[in-house]
């Protein structure tokens, strides 16, 4: 408990964060994440390829680390313990390890179920914070849910990229308020129907929303996750790549955030999680 209280109290404390938006510096590097959804493996690869305690200038963005793939019994998910060590890596690297909003975080918090393959991942979470923690679980999970109230909603960095989990649906036009980035979130927002909600559950966008939102944020490109990717990655021309950390072919993408890219110098920076000791 005490060390997801300490994370999310230097999540708040983010000298990047205003409102609820990251802004990265001209110079260094970032390495953004897909969903990582419990796997501990390929966190321990980030961590390895991050080398935090030997780059100072290098930062990493994580986002949907909860419910983890059904691979057992109901309650069978062990994906707190990725939870806490992310939370660890924070503690020990608090201005170089960053996190924002993803839907199953956001799910978890409010207390919106989430259907997969046929079971509750919420239930099944809890269920094993519940075998996990005994008698503690509940004030456990009120920790949690303190600690993914503090996640910033995105990122921006100053060579034109934007980073979230995902992006409001197109039909959401008349009814999305861009400048929820630029305050502090509020339960209201994350749930259904609020600003934030739409932010993290979007999937219906095409080239010429995406070219829309570039421009109401500010951005030429997006870097984001949500979408299933089989191969890692995936392409949506010509405003964004969606990447996918959660299984044996997921991949991150690191890139320079003084230098000017295109979309296809930052698809030719992916890198594959395998590929990484």
């Amino acid at each position: 408990m005490q060390t997801l209280e300490e994370a999310a109290q230097l999540n708040r404390e983010d000298s990047l964060l205003e409102g609820s938006l990251l802004t990265f510096p001209d110079f260094g590097q970032l390495v953004m994440t897909g969903d990582m959804h419990g796997h501990m493996r390929n966190f321990e690869r980030v961590k390895n390829y991050a080398d935090l305690s030997h780059s100072p200038a290098r930062h990493v963005i994580l986002h949907e680390l909860i419910h983890a793939e059904h691979n057992g019994p109901i309650g069978d998910d062990h994906s707190m313990e990725l939870v806490v060590a992310a939370a660890r890596w924070k503690v020990e690297f608090p201005d170089q390890v960053h996190f924002i909003q993803s839907n199953h975080e956001m799910a978890q918090l409010t207390g919106k179920a989430i259907c997969k393959g046929g079971r509750i991942v919420n239930y099944d979470f809890e269920c094993s914070l519940a075998k996990s923690y005994g008698r503690h679980a509940d004030d456990v999970n009120e920790a949690l849910k303190g600690y993914i109230a503090s996640f910033p909603l995105a990122a921006r960095t100053r060579n034109r990229i934007f980073l979230s989990h995902s992006l409001p649906n197109k039909g959401d036009v008349h009814h999305f308020d861009p400048t929820i980035i630029e305050r502090e979130l509020t339960i209201d927002d994350m749930t259904e129907g609020g600003h934030a909600y739409m932010m993290v559950w979007g999937r219906h966008l095409p080239p010429e929303w995406l070219d829309h939102l570039a421009e109401v944020f500010d951005v030429d490109f997006f870097l984001s996750g949500h979408q299933p990717q089989e191969g890692g990655f995936g392409i949506m021309p010509e405003r964004m790549i969606i990447l996918a950390s959660d299984h044996n072919h997921g991949a991150i993408l690191p890139f320079d955030l003084k230098k000017t890219y295109t979309l296809d110098d930052l698809s030719r920076l992916v890198r594959p999680l395998a590929s990484i000791a």
